[in-house]
């Protein structure tokens, strides 16, 4: 899976699967169009992907954004020109962060033993989005609609769901994660908005999806989803109490669904 593999979830819908990072990107196509879910980590990254649809379609693209961070949206310049959606709040997320976590994630990689990852993001320029949603929008692709959606605070402030309804299917990004308990300790950071993140799940719950495809790991159902809505419920219940003193951070730990990493993480989100 190192350069990537498609799974079929529908006529004209496929995730792309990858080994690094577990990620999961998307492609939906339409009549006259197709719609890229993420543009992966890096020129490099973006030019496989790009290179990829091109097995399956020749039809002009447009790139969404599920959320800024590196790993979704750094690779887009391979599909210039093109339109780029992404919620609002996308924009200052990366005029802000970007360039630093560009520099960081160089860093990380030059000393996890990966140069090919470290110099392909040191040509990487990133490219901010120009179609920006604020609640709702709808990208026509000829015969088929997809539907952004904003969920509401989660994984970030400026989530965005890919709703393809005529086949059931929403791109969920990382307010849908897919380790090996749900969530990982990665899973949440300091731009995560924990008290708030069940409800974006709800309102993706309401969209009715036969299959969720997260930002990381394999596509998942609707029982998924709704399960680790009801985890966060019990992680938001149980920072309550351990900041109002009622319960120490072990023993929360301890009553958490969740492994202790995962569990500590999501209790130091702020």
């Amino acid at each position: 899976m190192t350069e990537g593999r498609w799974l079929e979830l529908a006529e004209g819908v496929y995730a792309r699967r990858y080994e690094e990072l577990d990620l999961t990107t998307g492609l939906v196509v339409g009549g006259e169009g197709c719609l890229v879910i993420d543009s992966r980590g890096d020129v490099d990254q973006g030019a496989e992907f790009a290179a990829a649809i091109r097995e399956i379609t020749p039809l002009p693209w447009s790139v969404v954004y599920t959320h800024a961070h590196f790993d979704h949206c750094f690779g887009t310049t391979p599909f210039l020109p093109c339109d780029v959606w992404a919620q609002e709040g996308c924009v200052a997320e990366l005029a802000a962060h970007g360039e630093r976590a560009r520099q960081r994630r160089i860093e990380t990689y030059r000393a996890e033993g990966k140069p090919h990852i470290s110099d392909a993001l040191e040509r990487t320029v990133i490219t901010p989005p120009g179609r920006l949603v604020t609640e709702r929008a709808e990208v026509d692709l000829g015969g088929r609609v997809v539907t952004l959606v904003y969920p509401g605070l989660a994984h970030t402030d400026h989530d965005l769901v890919a709703h393809v309804p005529d086949a059931g299917i929403a791109f969920a990004g990382d307010t849908v994660e897919h380790g090996p308990s749900g969530f990982t300790a990665d899973s949440f950071g300091t731009d995560t908005h924990l008290a708030a993140w069940a409800a974006a799940l709800d309102k993706i719950l309401a969209l009715r999806p036969e299959t969720v495809v997260p930002g990381h790991g394999d596509p998942v159902g609707a029982g998924f989803v709704a399960r680790h809505r009801d985890g966060l419920h019990r992680l938001v219940t149980l920072k309550t109490a351990v900041a109002a003193g009622e319960t120490t951070e072990e023993e929360a730990v301890a009553m958490s669904p969740y492994p202790a990493d995962v569990t500590r993480a999501a209790l130091g989100t702020p």
